[in-house]
């Protein structure tokens, strides 16, 4: 979570000046190079939703897609993580790397870990130990050839980032205010984007109430809105209000006793919890957005150190859960219909962000419904000023096959001029997956041609395996090369796995 203070002017400009070491350093980030480099992985999540040590452990090793900087001949990783990592799956990711030789790429890669079997930020692990600092310090030949990479870009990993001697690619921690639900909307007034109407900067119950009355004085049409903590992530934060319960407009004391019955997911608690964290960081109301066809893709950017606006990728993303507001998953690349639009959208909120001096990789929400011509409205939704579920697909992809996104044709097209295409989830549950052992799984999906092929750049890759025998999850990510045969792969990859837990439960 992130959170608003008093910053020392002196200590502002001392972290301005260690970032200023990013622009000589942009030409040796994301591409293919011989250039020296170092580079710190740490995957620190700070998040309302509380995780077991073990699923936060999960989510750390999903950045493990970063391994595949070691094909730059030239570049260092350290890999930062609370607990260690099972060699099994080091080993999975290392034998990923197409053109290059084992032996050189792991010298190369170091691991660090606190050992820390605690649900709390990595980061807050690591500054509470300074030996493991020093300890990665010391695994950092050049400083002004380093940078860290973070997850959410939090204080902890900004006095991190000091403390190692070497700039953070992330938006700095004082702006991260403009990646919440209420500073979304103001950005994207500024920038002139449609996005839903509503009410931003609320703080209680009393507030929600009083915005949802508004909202449906403004627009009586309007039969449900959401509601939404201002830091809540992959939806969990977000929950849907029924505005005409009774087929007739609702007054405030209905209002409020409908709010009883929101539906809170169980990782946030109930209802009175949710408004507890409600009162501490804020949220806003919304209309939800309805339709015949409606979707919920989203724009990935980057902002670079020079200050230039990228467009890195369009998704689908596949919602779930009992509010239909969860982060499940994401198809590449969106729908060619709606696209190139809501990338032009994107782009216009990138430059605002730019302003502000913000850097780093981010996404933009929408959504979309469909006219009767067959054209699309578009909405934006939220900026996720971090990393998210869309990232570590991408990258894989990019890393994986050289190819390159074009944002005017919305395609992806790898060096022999192939599109291709993806499916990927945030995690496949599956009742019973626990069973398997990660070197279990690889060795089922190797002799069932479900691993990545390197000459045809199409397969599967598997992503936080060691969530399986704890907690019964695993990400995949399904790579194709067309959209249809993504979708397929990712069903028989899904349908293998439990025919799999199936064959394996015990008989007794």
């Amino acid at each position: 979570m992130s959170d608003s203070r008093a910053i020392d002017p002196r200590d502002q400009e001392a972290y301005d000046a260690l970032q200023a070491k990013l622009v000589p350093l942009w030409s040796s980030l994301d591409h293919l190079n011989t250039d020296e480099q170092t580079i710190v992985v740490v995957p620190s999540a700070d998040v309302d939703v509380e995780l077991t040590a073990s699923q936060l452990q999960a989510y750390e090793e999903r950045f493990l897609f970063l391994l595949f900087l070691l094909r730059q001949p030239r570049a260092r990783v350290v890999f930062v993580t609370g607990q260690e990592i099972a060699p099994g799956i080091v080993d999975y990711y290392m034998d990923l790397l197409p053109g290059v030789i084992q032996s050189n790429a792991r010298k190369r890669l170091f691991f660090v870990s606190p050992m820390e079997a605690r649900f709390r930020p990595l980061s807050r692990k690591l500054l509470d130990r300074p030996h493991v600092i020093e300890e990665i310090r010391n695994l950092i030949p050049d400083k002004d050839r380093a940078h860290m990479v973070p997850f959410m870009t939090t204080w902890d990993d900004r006095e991190l980032a000091m403390r190692l001697g070497i700039p953070m690619y992330g938006a700095d921690p004082a702006q991260v205010s403009l990646g919440t639900k209420s500073e979304s909307r103001r950005l994207f007034a500024e920038a002139g984007v449609p996005y839903p109407r509503g009410t931003a900067g609320l703080r209680s119950r009393q507030d929600v109430v009083d915005a949802l009355a508004d909202l449906l004085e403004a627009a009586p049409g309007v039969t449900s809105a959401v509601v939404k903590l201002n830091e809540g992530v992959s939806g969990f934060g977000n929950a849907i209000v029924a505005l005409t319960p009774s087929g007739a407009d609702p007054t405030r004391d209905e209002i409020d006793s409908v709010i009883d019955q929101l539906p809170i997911h169980e990782t946030i608690g109930d209802v009175e919890s949710f408004f507890s964290h409600f009162a501490v960081e804020g949220g806003v109301v919304e209309e939800l957005i309805a339709g015949e066809s409606v979707r919920s893709p989203s724009v990935q950017l980057r902002i670079t150190p020079l200050g230039e606006v990228e467009l890195l990728s369009t998704h689908d993303q596949i919602l779930g859960g009992s509010s239909g507001q969860v982060f499940m998953g994401s198809r590449f690349p969106a729908d060619l219909g709606y696209a190139r639009q809501i990338s032009a959208s994107a782009a216009r909120v990138g430059e605002r962000l730019a302003e502000e001096g913000v850097i780093g990789r981010f996404a933009i929400d929408y959504i979309v419904v469909e006219r009767d011509d067959g054209s699309w409205d578009d909405y934006a939704i939220e900026i996720n000023l971090r990393k998210g579920g869309t990232t570590h697909p991408f990258l894989t992809l990019q890393f994986l096959t050289d190819g390159t996104y074009d944002p005017d044709r919305a395609v992806f097209v790898a060096p022999d001029g192939v599109e291709k295409h993806y499916v990927a989830s945030d995690h496949v549950e599956i009742e019973g997956l626990e069973v398997l052992r990660p070197q279990d799984l690889l060795d089922l999906v190797l002799l069932n041609g479900f691993h990545f092929d390197q000459n045809r750049l199409t397969g599967v890759v598997f992503h936080m395996l060691s969530a399986m025998p704890t907690h019964g999850f695993v990400g995949v990510t399904c790579i194709e090369d067309s959209a249809a045969a993504a979708l397929e792969l990712y069903d028989r990859v899904v349908a293998f796995l439990t025919e799999q837990v199936e064959r394996l439960q015990p008989t007794w």
